[in-house]
């Protein structure tokens, strides 16, 4: 029996994947490879690469291996390129999730591990956010999210299948031992663009936006290792296999840092200069994001223990300091 991890060669699919082996899981990866690499993949997983869109395909791969569970991390997920290209985002996260559920009734898999975000909340004026608050995205690709939050609640209506769909904050960090990291092209996500200026990669980061209503103008964000994001995965997965009802679950530090509080945390880390230049605010970007995780806490037993923002920047600068280049060195 195997957990399939569809998205298993990108950078959060990829930790799931050596977390699982490390604790003795079969696992099959599929990946189309669009934005995963193949150095990323554990070599003791089943690697299949195909688009999860494609009915025979995902068909052929339940055919040949024996699936339990499924955590579904494969998606597209620029907020800037949803707001611009959204059917792209439609078709590849909703339509392809319709096809993860229908290859699901139709070989009797139960249980599904959702890779959700905060982005299904948008603006919100309470924080910390709790899993209450209203469901008003911002961007498409929010909106795609909470979309195949929706489809699932529904299929389990109509055919008995159990999900847990987990809102992530900001994830970041690299595996501990160093193995594998981030690396995204175009990297859009905060933590390796400021540590790509830092290693002279980019002439500067850019800060977008500094009138936003908080402290020191830029935006606030939760911040979640990605060992520990992973560790709520296979709680969850553990919490649907016993029995646990369908839900959903806000993933974070619940404490907030802003965009400049970041870049001198990691100047501290690397202890080098980093420039720094001043842009416009981004379309779908809310001013501040910060999770109450006690939900996750209480229900799945999840206690992170990785949340010092230095230790979650200095694990992402060992693994950029080591692979500048990411998986092309």
């Amino acid at each position: 029996m195997s957990i399939l991890v569809l998205g298993g060669a990108g950078y959060i699919g990829s930790h799931a994947v050596y977390q699982l082996i490390d604790q003795g899981y079969d696992v099959v990866v599929i990946d189309n490879l669009q934005t995963g690499h193949r150095d990323a993949l554990h070599p003791n997983a089943h690697f299949y690469e195909g688009d999860i869109r494609n009915r025979e395909f995902m068909r052929s791969v339940f055919e040949k291996e024996t699936i339990e569970g499924i955590i579904h991390f494969a998606a597209n997920s620029l907020v800037g390129e949803s707001m611009v290209e959204p059917l792209k985002y439609y078709d590849n996260n909703v339509f392809g999730t319709q096809v993860v559920l229908e290859t699901m009734k139709e070989f009797g898999v139960k249980n599904i591990v959702f890779s959700s975000t905060a982005a299904v909340y948008g603006e919100q004026k309470v924080m910390p956010i709790t899993e209450e608050a209203d469901t008003r995205p911002a961007n498409t690709y929010g909106e795609t999210k909470l979309a195949m939050e929706k489809m699932m609640a529904w299929c389990e209506k109509g055919f008995g299948i159990h999900y847990a769909a987990l809102r992530y904050f900001n994830v970041a960090g690299a595996r501990s031992g160093g193995e594998i990291g981030e690396d995204h092209n175009p990297e859009t996500h905060l933590i390796p663009v400021i540590l790509e200026a830092a290693l002279g990669k980019r002439p500067a980061i850019t800060v977008f936006g500094e009138d936003y209503e908080t402290e020191d103008g830029t935006c606030v964000r939760d911040y979640i290792h990605v060992e520990d994001l992973i560790d709520a995965h296979i709680l969850a997965l553990k919490y649907l296999q016993n029995g646990g009802e369908s839900n959903y679950f806000n993933l974070g530090s619940s404490l907030g840092f802003s965009v400049k509080e970041m870049i001198e945390t990691a100047k501290a880390v690397t202890g080098l200069e980093i420039p720094v230049q001043m842009g416009e605010r981004r379309s779908g970007d809310p001013s501040t994001l910060i999770a109450s995780s006690e939900k996750a806490k209480q229900v799945l037993g999840w206690i992170p223990s990785r949340t010092s923002i230095e230790q979650i920047i200095k694990d992402a600068w060992n693994w950029h300091k080591h692979h500048p280049n990411g998986y092309q060195n």
